[in-house]
């Protein structure tokens, strides 16, 4: 029983970061299990027979708040099951060790430019009303599905960043678009598992502990999206994604790099990153400074 409570309780902040920032529930719940002893194979399924119900109930709280953008959802949906589906099969029977290294240093790029874009730049202008065509949510959505279910974790760290860095949709409508279609994911990766596994390679008490917990907070999470400033969000997610993947990239077997070392680049990430948030926050603010002024300068003075 203490260990389905601490399962629902991680299922819980897991959900509550994901629907809030669009990612980072996969890769939360999966270490979780992977810590616990489970084989890779058994925590991704776990994890997305989970999100099949977290997925519902996170997408249908984002398009209630006007988070979702249904085309994005649809284009990038079903390519994303028929990856996650062929990535599910493949780990039941074969290792993923080689793609870890390079998938985590291709979302480390694409969080870093996301960083950059969303501090430096701000929220992109003139292009949001441009619409996200197949040629490019196509090929994300089976890479973001494929390597979310292999790696048990991906489909928002890939799929989030990706969609931001388009800078054609607002980080909002991002974060609840890429939420709202990892339902269709998780369940083409639990048939993929199912087929492949059986139903007696899944713990399915847990499964219903992680999806309890998050269920719960689901709702709470998209609000919180709704109210995040843009550009805020976009600093966010950008260095928790930088954040993720160097500790990947310094923990694996394929880099020797000391204690001491790896202590010196977190220090130094969490600087760059939190300097990223100041800023942005500081922008923020005076771009909501720069849009009150014109205002009152049109009011009439009474006499």
């Amino acid at each position: 029983m203490r260990t389905l409570i601490l399962l629902a309780l991680a299922g819980l902040g897991a959900q509550l970061v994901d629907g809030s920032l669009g990612m980072a529930h996969g890769v939360i719940s999966t270490v979780l299990l992977l810590a616990m002893g489970t084989t890779p194979a058994a925590a991704s399924a776990i994890v997305h027979f989970a999100q099949i119900g977290t997925g519902l109930v996170s997408g249908a709280s984002h398009a209630r708040f006007g988070n979702v953008d249904w085309k994005v959802v649809a284009r990038i949906g079903v390519p994303g099951a028929v990856g996650a589906f062929i990535g599910a099969t493949l780990l039941s029977n074969m290792s993923t060790a080689l793609a870890e290294p390079v998938m985590a240093v291709i979302l480390l790029a694409l969080g870093l430019y996301v960083t950059y874009r969303f501090t430096v730049r701000g929220v992109p202008k003139g292009k949001l009303d441009r619409p996200l065509g197949k040629r490019f949510l196509v090929p994300v959505g089976l890479v973001a599905g494929f390597l979310g279910a292999t790696g048990g974790g991906g489909w928002g760290l890939i799929g989030t960043p990706a969609l931001l860095a388009s800078g054609r949709l607002e980080p909002r409508k991002v974060v609840g678009s890429v939420d709202a279609s990892k339902a269709l994911v998780a369940v083409a990766a639990s048939l993929g598992f199912l087929f492949s596994l059986g139903s007696d390679g899944v713990n399915w008490s847990w499964v219903l502990a992680f999806l309890i917990g998050g269920m719960v907070i689901a709702p709470v999470a998209a609000w919180l999206a709704r109210f995040v400033a843009p550009r805020i969000l976009g600093s966010t997610v950008g260095g928790l994604i930088v954040l993720l993947n160097a500790r990947t990239l310094l923990g694996g077997d394929w880099l020797d790099v000391s204690g001491a070392v790896a202590t010196s680049v977190y220090v130094l990430l969490y600087a760059v990153w939190a300097a990223a948030l100041a800023y942005s926050i500081r922008a923020h603010r005076q771009e909501k400074a720069a849009e009150v002024e014109p205002a009152d300068e049109r009011q009439p003075v009474s006499a």
